[in-house]
């Protein structure tokens, strides 16, 4: 059980933040609009990713030996970037999250941008096929467990996320909640960015 909850904290601690895809599902739990779908196909894309990086990354690093570096230095170009956003955005001001703001989306328009923003954000892969991966193979034989966990903490997030949004919904319709949220995520990005460059 200790590697399963160790994947769960990990994997918590990792989709935390608020970034480009959980920033549209709470926008799509604030609207109600195909919540379930949405946050079943974040879920999902997840519990893939979390299984090639517990049980494949260490084949693609032995065919690819440069992959993990190029991912490595990929994932610290973006989070310094996506942190100095972040840090601009809570600077500026103005940002607010309005449920009504925009078209109201049919479902395959909705899942197509919930699947791209998940896909190709170098950000998901950089936490679970490289983090995770790496994280996993300090458990040896219970990799599995680790992975269960991670997996779980996912569904949960995700869950809790879409369901619960419009309990936020007070909050987020003020501007200086945003400043703040801004803040604390430019901060924890450069921080990985910090520990992913020099190894720590």
């Amino acid at each position: 059980m200790g590697a399963a909850i160790s994947g769960f904290l990990t994997g918590f601690s990792l989709i935390l933040a608020i970034g480009a895809q959980n920033a549209f599902v709470l926008r799509q739990g604030l609207r109600r609009a195909h919540v379930l779908a949405v946050v079943l196909a974040c879920a999902l894309s997840d519990a893939i990713l979390v299984t090639v990086g517990v049980f494949a990354s260490a084949r693609v690093e032995a065919v690819f030996p440069w992959a993990l570096p190029l991912m490595t230095w990929g994932g610290v170009a973006f989070l310094t970037v996506y942190g100095a956003r972040a840090a601009l955005s809570a600077w500026r001001g103005g940002g607010h999250l309005d449920p009504a703001d925009g078209q109201t989306q049919t479902l395959g328009a909705a899942l197509l941008t919930c699947l791209a923003l998940t896909w190709l954000n170098p950000h998901v892969y950089l936490d679970t096929v490289v983090l995770l991966g790496a994280i996993s193979a300090d458990f040896g034989a219970e990799r599995g467990l680790f992975a269960i966990g991670a997996v779980t903490a996912s569904f949960t997030f995700f869950f809790s996320l879409g369901y619960g949004a419009r309990l936020l919904a007070p909050v987020f319709a003020r501007e200086t909640a945003w400043r703040v949220l801004d803040g604390v995520i430019a901060l924890v990005m450069w921080s990985i960015a910090v520990k992913l460059a020099f190894g720590t």
